[in-house]
């Protein structure tokens, strides 16, 4: 069971699709009142979902077609680093200028007990589906970063999971350490949706497969693959440390790295169109265009 958000004569709307693609309004205003109202009620999200289910609040049509916004208005979203292996390889190529047997302190924090946590964005830069990312202008190599976003409850319980991109700019974050907020944080520089996967619907958050594809002038000049089984942390770690003497939002997402990275010559250009789906939530769809 999936929750999205759309635009229905300029009102946002929730609304809940079936895993047979179905698609159904619910009266909620937003994400975290329906997680509320099920806990008050003693029952489950999907339990509180279906009973809005209805002929009546069927939505016609396929339901990706509508005008999809971010299924949640994250007040804030952090992301952790160097979470793969395929990240901590990307990282030490741009901090060592390819030198790939010296080591770094992005080995020293895959191997740590605490993770890499940062600030990325809040809801005012953080956009949705099928709307524009936007290029650094003082960066020359930009790429995304296709990742799993839980969402989380005030009290850090993980209530669902999301696809995430963490924009970022390798030649900035290589150059040193110090300017990471500046190689992650700009205006439109993250982009979540389309889709919330109820968290008690997922068996094993460890099998997602994720899947990232770019196109440019209609070729896709980028294609690769990845599996939530190849994390270095657990989840539950993830949230714990940023929980930790933290206050948690509801609504926050946290990203939780990446195991894609385009090949090392790929920067992005305006124009470009980025596709990331992880299985059983969905595809977001982000235009590129110049800062």
């Amino acid at each position: 069971m999936r929750i999205i958000r759309f635009l229905d004569r300029q009102q946002k709307r929730l609304a809940a699709v079936t895993d047979d693609e179905a698609a159904y309004r619910l009266p909620q205003p937003d994400f975290m009142t329906l997680i509320h109202q099920a806990r008050e009620r003693g029952i489950s999200p999907v339990q509180l979902v279906e009973s809005a289910f209805s002929p009546a609040n069927e939505l016609a049509g396929d339901w990706t077609s509508l005008h999809l916004v971010t299924p949640v208005e994250a007040p804030e979203v952090w992301a952790a680093g160097v979470t793969y292996q395929r990240s901590r390889e990307a990282r030490n190529y741009e901090a060592t200028d390819g030198k790939l047997d010296a080591e770094t302190f992005y080995d020293k924090v895959y191997e740590a007990e605490r993770p890499e946590i940062f600030f990325k964005s809040t809801a005012a830069r953080t956009i949705g589906p099928n709307e524009a990312v936007t290029l650094r202008s003082d960066s020359t190599w930009q790429i995304p970063e296709p990742e799993l976003g839980l969402v989380l409850g005030a009290d850090g319980s993980i209530v669902g999971y999301i696809v995430g991109n963490d924009m970022s700019c390798r030649d900035i974050e290589g150059e040193n350490p110090l300017y990471l907020p500046q190689a992650k944080i700009w205006r439109k520089s993250c982009s979540i949706g389309p889709a919330i996967r109820l968290a008690e619907t997922v068996q094993n958050p460890y099998a997602f497969s994720i899947v990232c594809e770019i196109y440019r002038e209609g070729r896709m000049v980028v294609k690769s693959e990845a599996s939530t089984s190849e994390l270095n942390r657990k989840l539950d770690e993830l949230v714990s440390f940023l929980a930790k003497d933290n206050d948690l939002f509801d609504g926050t997402v946290l990203l939780t790295g990446t195991s894609i990275v385009p090949p090392n010559e790929f920067t992005l250009e305006p124009g470009d169109r980025i596709e990331i789906s992880i299985s059983s939530i969905g595809t977001l769809v982000n235009p590129v265009l110049s800062n």
